[in-house]
């Protein structure tokens, strides 16, 4: 079992201005409730590290997060779904934009896809978006335990399809159970290098 990757909350900010620099960043971003906040607390084994919360959209800031040896990890608010004025997630995407074009160091970003829905449009629109300006992304699907065990390949086929890549190209984790985190852990500290 690979150790956690020592993560620390540092701050959040509204812009990704007002972000201490970094040298190399991971960020991760996906629809609200598709487990951002689970996976954050997963990835340092412990609960609490990033607030999990019943209501979708609760994370409304570029959450900063250092990593032990270096490098850093972002937590984005999450598009879709939240209880908020137009204008409000509106400003979401202009900070969730000028964080992914502005900022210097951005090794990866991961693509939170929810396992058992796939892909949504708002999905499609952020990898096509990224794809668009040739920023550098990999897909993770979540809640691999949710899926039946009967249903796994069908469905690795089904969401790889649906964000236009091949099978392999798509990690899939379980924040409860486990399943794909020393993966990305792994990959996490191979693109802060």
């Amino acid at each position: 079992m690979a150790s956690p990757l020592g993560l620390s909350f540092v701050t959040s900010a509204d812009r990704w201005e007002r972000l201490p620099e970094s040298e190399a960043e991971v960020a991760i971003v996906g629809r609200s409730n598709v487990g951002k906040s689970s996976l954050v607390n997963a990835l340092g084994r412990r609960k609490g590290l990033a607030h999990v919360s019943n209501t979708p959209g609760r994370t409304r800031l570029l959450n900063l997060f250092e990593i032990e040896g270096g490098g850093s990890l972002v937590d984005l608010p999450g598009y879709g779904f939240a209880q908020a004025s137009k204008t409000m997630r509106a400003g979401w995407k202009a900070m969730i934009e000028g964080y992914l074009l502005e900022r210097d160091g951005l090794a990866m970003v991961i693509v939170l896809v929810d396992g058992v829905v796939g892909p949504t449009a708002l999905d499609h629109e952020m990898l096509d978006w990224l794809r668009a300006n040739q920023i550098p992304h990999t897909v993770v699907a979540t809640k691999h335990d949710k899926v039946k065990p009967s249903h796994r390949v069908r469905r690795v086929k089904e969401v790889a399809a649906g964000c236009q890549l091949e099978p392999g190209d798509v990690l899939w984790v379980s924040s409860e159970k486990g399943t794909g985190m020393d993966r990305l852990r792994s990959l996490i500290l191979t693109w802060l290098e």
